[in-house]
């Protein structure tokens, strides 16, 4: 896979966010395709992909076809378990692959294969897909759907008269030969290892909703958050990733990057503002009604790291009316050295909670110089909120282990760090890009007059 097709999401080392694998098991007719169905439509603003056992069916030979309806479909021997298995592995490690298709006429795999992309999240469904534990091992969640016998036969009866055709004679031959025996000897049995059953099926709205609202907070939460718990990264939805293509490009003109990186920059101070403290208030309403809600501290103000923090000040202003904002110009010498520059912060700044603005968290170097200062005029580090739109995991690891009570708010976290430095895949010199500067070079002189604008000398 290139480059180019490669998840913009990742924290493991081959650039590529593992996806969320929910395996779906159960007897035939009962409901499956149905649930997945259901937990596709409610993921939309994801990535998911659906991947069915029943096309990994191995093409019958010229004798069994001869003997079709003598032969087991219900059995596991009746799988290709091994190009299932290896197919699923090359998902999970974002990778494309070819799934087969399989022809129930023919019961023969077509030629023209169908070919799957890596996702957010992949659905691996099937009657037998829990009887491997190779299979099992590679799902994140295991969902069986349990329906009763009766309603399973009902539907198949309905399913092979109708919709396929078959005499209804040969359809419960099949059953009491064949469906009925596999799903106590190999299907059944494996429901131990579900770790959600849903009974009903597709007609249990409930079920669903709490199972994709247990997914959505799973894919929320990227691996690094379970390192760092003092981490946040914003859910991702097709908005937000629409956002982060358009000011990645390098094609992008000036306009268009500022306009979409103002619109990723207020929601990451939207979300960073709901980690401030709050207490319970009540209002009364325009009805004369009682209303309870909360109100949060408004010992408030904003930091920004010049020059690139400063694009993020206009979205903190829509946030907070009349917030003061103070500023901390960093020299870069290099990866490893940094130099206080200038400062200029709110003489109450140790009684404030602050919100340390810098769109690229990188090294993390520059971020722990400036989290240092505001320590050492008083602030307590639980009260520091910075907020930023990309991150490398090189970066939160340093600001991490240094200020384990900071919290770190970012949109998306990204592949690392090059040879350079530089963070992959990146968006380049913001600050060049959102000023509209050219040859910007860390080295050069600045000053700051007495309205905080910074100035080249």
């Amino acid at each position: 896979m290139s480059a180019k097709e490669q998840p913009t999401t990742s924290g493991l080392e081959n650039g590529h966010r593992e996806p969320f694998v929910i395996g779906v098991a159960g007897g035939a007719s009962s409901g499956k395709s149905t649930v997945c169905k259901m937990i596709i439509d409610q993921l939309r603003d994801q990535r998911v992909v659906a991947v069915t056992q029943e096309s990994f069916y191995y093409g019958l030979t010229e004798d069994e076809l001869v003997h079709v309806h003598d032969y087991n479909f219900d059995h596991p021997d009746a799988f290709d378990t091994e190009l299932l298995l290896s197919c699923m592995q090359s998902l999970k490690h974002g990778k494309a692959v070819d799934i087969p298709n399989y022809n129930f006429k023919t019961y023969k795999s077509a030629p023209n294969a169908r070919k799957v992309n890596p996702s957010d999240v992949i659905i691996l469904e099937g009657i037998l897909v829990f009887h491997d534990s190779r299979l099992r091992d590679l799902m994140n969640m295991k969902i069986f759907v349990d329906t009763d016998a009766d309603v399973r036969l009902t539907r198949r009866i309905r399913r092979d008269t109708i919709d396929n055709g078959r005499d209804i004679r040969v359809v419960l031959d099949q059953y009491s030969k064949f469906v009925k025996t596999a799903f106590e000897d190999f299907i059944l049995p494996t429901k131990k290892y579900a770790d959600i059953i849903i009974p009903r099926g597709g007609d249990n709205d409930v079920a669903i909703d709490l199972i994709v609202q247990h997914i959505r907070t799973k894919l929320g939460q990227h691996d690094l958050c379970k390192v760092h718990p003092n981490l946040y990264v914003i859910q991702t939805t097709y908005q937000i990733r629409g956002m982060h293509t358009i000011i990645r490009d390098a094609a992008t003109a000036t306009h268009d990057f500022i306009f979409y990186a103002d619109r990723l920059i207020r929601l990451v101070v939207e979300h960073g503002l709901g980690h401030l403290p709050f207490q319970e208030k009540q209002v009364i309403t325009p009805t004369g009604s009682v209303y309870t809600g909360v109100e949060f501290s408004k010992r408030l103000c904003g930091i920004s790291v010049i020059r690139s923090g400063e694009s993020m000040e206009n979205a903190l202003r829509a946030c907070c009316k009349g917030i003061k904002i103070g500023k901390i110009l960093i020299h870069r010498e290099g990866d490893n050295g940094q130099q206080l520059i200038y400062q200029n912060l709110p003489k109450d700044i140790a009684n404030r909670h602050v919100l340390l603005l810098d769109p690229i968290l990188g090294t993390g170097n520059s971020a722990v110089q400036a989290i240092s200062l505001l320590l050492k005029k008083g602030v307590q580090e639980a009260n520091i909120i910075f907020l930023n739109l990309i991150s490398a995991p090189q970066g939160v690891h340093v600001v991490s282990k240094r200020f384990p009570r900071v919290k770190i708010v970012t949109s998306e976290i990204e592949f690392g760090l090059n040879d350079d430095f530089r963070v992959i895949p990146g968006m380049g010199e913001f600050g060049d890009r959102y000023f509209g500067t050219d040859d910007y070079q860390s080295s050069t002189p600045f000053f700051c007059d007495d309205k905080n604008r910074v100035r080249l000398l």
